[in-house]
């Protein structure tokens, strides 16, 4: 959705208000859902929010002293400093900050004022990947938050899985290891996509797909 407010105070309202009874007057249901009508629920309300330019803007981080040098260049330099010294902006997708995929937060710019908000991740790599998603999984190890996507690309199954690992040692990762193989987390899949650094043998990192979906030009 790109509309802002109207999308906010008016369309998704009336998407919650048919989800929740077929009809409505006076702001009110005119009657309860059928049995029929029922077993189509519960239902979930998925939307995708377009980043704006000026949240765009909010979000550049230049590294320290290159801010007020950068647009005292010629365009072919400061298109290098936009690339290489905004490159840990948040807009422009903070790998390092993937290892911590739960708490990836923007500067949002809504009812006047700026404030944080956490960006779903996870959702939109499988958005970028072209995933079918089947399943969408939570489960946990001591403590530890694990997010699992399946589902299908073309003819192959492929998994996803998050994980916060800021701060891992090398006994997580072998925990790591060990608890995706006792919960089969990547039983028959063709494709292992893994966060972070990884012991497990047949997942590959997500950080380079992430990045190069993100800023690919447009197919011909």
């Amino acid at each position: 959705m790109e509309v802002g407010d109207h999308f906010d105070t008016v369309l998704l309202p009336r998407i919650k208000k048919v989800a929740f009874a077929p009809d409505w007057k006076d702001g009110k249901p005119k009657r309860t859902a059928t049995s029929q009508e029922s077993d189509r629920g519960p239902r979930i309300v998925k939307y995708l929010r377009l980043e704006s330019y000026e949240d765009a803007l909010n979000n550049i981080d230049f590294a320290e002293g290159a801010a007020q040098d950068a647009f005292q260049f010629d365009d072919f330099l400061l298109k290098y400093m936009l690339q290489w010294e905004t490159k840990r902006s948040a807009t422009l997708l903070n790998v390092e900050k993937l290892s911590q995929p739960f708490h990836y937060a923007l500067n949002i710019h809504t009812d006047g004022r700026t404030g944080q908000q956490i960006a779903d991740i996870p959702e939109t790599f499988s958005y970028l990947l072209g995933l079918r998603v089947d399943t969408r999984r939570v489960c946990h190890d001591d403590g530890r938050r694990y997010l699992v996507y399946r589902g299908m690309i073309d003819q192959r199954r492929v998994v996803v899985i998050w994980r916060d690992t800021h701060n891992w040692n090398k006994a997580a990762l072998v925990r790591d290891k060990e608890f995706v193989a006792e919960q089969r987390l990547t039983t028959d899949a063709d494709e292992v996509y893994i966060n972070g650094d990884s012991l497990i043998r047949e997942a590959r990192s997500l950080e380079p797909e992430f990045k190069r979906r993100m800023f690919a030009g447009p197919r011909a």
